[in-house]
This record gives C-alpha cells, sequence and structure tokens, in this order.
C-alpha cells in the first residue's frame, strides 16, 4: 500500500497538472532496476509529478512496476494510461544555507530624468549600486548609514 493516499478530487487534479508533461523516466526491458528506482526518485525531488513511460506490452507488469515505485518512493499513484504511468510525492522544502561571508551583489539600475523643458528627451544614466548603498528619489546614489543601536542595548550587551 502506498504511504501516500489520495482522494478522487486530488488524484482529478493531479492527473490535470500532469497532462502537459512529458515522459521524465523510460523503463526498457530490463524492467525495473535500482537505477531506474534511483533516478525515480531523483525525479520526484526535483518535479513532484512526473510521468514514468514502461516499454513493456505485458499490462500486469507496468500495473506491479507502479505498485512497486509508489511503495519503495513513498509515492502516490495518479494514472496508469497505457504504457505511461504519472507519480507524486510532495516535493520536500529545500535546505537554506546561511554564510557569514556573503553580501549582496552589485546592481545595475537605469535612472531617467525627465526635462523640465517639454520637448527635449530624458536624460537615461546607469548607475551601479553597492549592498552598502541606496539610490535616492532625486537619482543619486547615497551610502547606507550603519544602524544605531541604542545606550542601553550596548550597556546590556557588554
Amino acid at each position: 500500500m502506498p504511504a501516500i493516499n489520495l482522494t478522487p478530487a486530488q488524484r482529478k487534479e493531479k492527473r490535470s497538472e500532469a497532462h502537459h508533461l512529458d515522459p521524465v523516466v523510460l523503463i526498457g526491458a530490463d524492467g525495473l532496476t535500482p537505477a531506474v528506482a534511483k533516478e525515480v526518485d531523483a525525479a520526484l525531488k526535483a518535479h513532484g509529478l512526473i510521468k514514468v513511460r514502461v516499454f513493456s506490452d505485458e499490462r500486469q507488469t507496468r500495473e506491479d512496476i507502479l505498485a512497486q515505485l509508489s511503495e519503495q518512493l513513498n509515492a502516490a499513484p495518479v494514472q496508469h494510461i497505457g504504457k505511461l504511468l504519472v507519480l507524486w510525492r510532495p516535493i520536500p522544502p529545500k535546505e537554506k544555507t546561511e554564510r557569514e561571508d556573503r553580501k549582496p551583489a552589485p546592481k545595475t539600475v537605469k535612472v531617467v530624468k525627465y526635462s523640465k523643458r517639454g520637448g527635449q528627451r530624458p536624460e537615461v544614466k546607469k548607475l551601479t549600486v553597492l549592498g552598502n548603498q541606496r539610490l535616492t528619489p532625486g537619482g543619486t546614489i547615497k551610502r547606507a548609514k550603519p544602524r544605531v543601536t541604542s545606550l542601553k542595548k550596548k550597556a546590556s550587551s557588554a
């Protein structure tokens, strides 16, 4: 029995989402090997909802492959139509690595200054804004001020 059970409404929604997808994994004459299972697992981690094409003429073999994949990989079988199998598993949240030495990258900003006279072209400048700078409404770059901490916080942390 698969780890994830879908209601008919959820299954219908997943089928409609999978309609435009192309098969990600192809299972050939060797059948379901550990390498194929590993590829299906990687595809489920990356995409969540995948199609698998099985090049076997036996319907029972395809049903067995669908059952084995859904059980081994804790995925929900969505659909088996012809030689296509549709599997779904929620995508695990990605772990964010925080680096202390990382700073914001420079951004190139286009500044457009319109003329006070109506018929002249606007002046266009490209400026590079670093991580410790900000762009003022007038179109100039100013250094961001260092954050001011209160005297009470300084005294309590010392």
